[in-house]
């Protein structure tokens, strides 16, 4: 069964950063292209980043780049998102899974909590 476990939120000023990661189990990792999303109350759930399955191609929402790095770590069945020079409107729920398999939209994991003040 897919296991999505994101971990690393909190709270953080303004201009601060922080790192989220995601480890996977019950999938073939290695072989998934994978995303960060995130979600406010009242609004739909949003891609703000992919990557691809070795890494040599993401993708960013535009509200996020320049400021929002993602990777991975196959060896890990972990992805990462590096969250710079962050503002209040990155507060969000985040969460991870895979933009290309549908399958795998049943199984969100809990997210985790990035909460920025001003």
């Amino acid at each position: 069964q897919v296991q999505l476990v994101e971990s690393g939120g909190g709270l953080v000023q303004a201009g601060g950063s922080l790192r989220l990661s995601c480890a996977a189990s019950g999938i073939d990792f290695s072989i998934n292209i994978m995303g960060w999303y995130r979600q406010v109350p009242g609004k739909q759930r949003e891609l703000v980043a992919s990557i691809s399955v070795g890494g040599g191609s993401t993708y960013y929402a535009e509200s996020v780049q320049g400021r929002f790095t993602i990777s991975r770590d196959n060896g890990k069945n972990t992805v990462y998102l590096q969250m710079d020079s962050l503002k209040p409107e990155d507060t969000a729920v985040y969460y991870c899974n895979s933009p290309s398999r549908r399958d795998f939209w049943a199984y969100w994991g809990q997210g985790t909590q990035v909460t920025v003040s001003s």
